[in-house]
């Protein structure tokens, strides 16, 4: 019970951190939060954090956000599905190399995002709209750091 709480924590700190305000040039590149906590969760525990955790993360998301209902929804499940088949090999790499390897899980993410925004009728400036996946890749160590720590501390398996 201590762990799934541990769990639920750092999802709710992600979604508090992707809607909490922040200067208007900080913004265009604010980190992926809750990708960065689904695809971390998906590779340290992948028989208690999957699909349908991913898919009700991206629908508070979508909640909290008030857009189109479902986007950012299926944006994390391509996230926890891309994990999913990466994860063993992604785990054995030293922390360097996971944010390589995390610059395409969370661009394909973002052009996703893009895809949708467009057909929904908004478009963004496309080149903006990587900034965060490069800001994201560059704290994945430090996420992935906090997040073992979390792991270790409430003896999350």
């Amino acid at each position: 019970m201590r762990s799934s709480l541990a769990i639920a924590v750092t999802f709710i700190t992600a979604l508090w951190l992707s809607v909490m305000p922040m200067p208007s040039p900080l913004d265009l590149g604010r980190p992926m939060w809750l990708a960065m906590v689904v695809a971390y969760w998906v590779m340290a525990l992948p028989h208690r954090v999957g699909l349908l955790t991913a898919w009700f993360a991206g629908l508070a998301t979508d909640v909290l956000y008030g857009g189109l209902f479902g986007q950012h929804a299926l944006v994390m499940t391509v996230v926890a599905w891309l994990m999913l088949l990466l994860y063993q090999r992604i785990r054995l790499f030293p922390l360097w190399q996971q944010s390589l390897v995390m610059l395409p899980v969370l661009g394909l993410a973002q052009l996703l995002l893009l895809w949708l925004n467009s057909l929904a009728g908004s478009r963004p400036p496309i080149l903006l709209f990587l900034l965060p996946v490069v800001v994201s890749a560059l704290l994945w160590p430090w996420a992935v750091s906090i997040l073992n720590a979390i792991k270790r501390r409430f003896h999350v398996v």
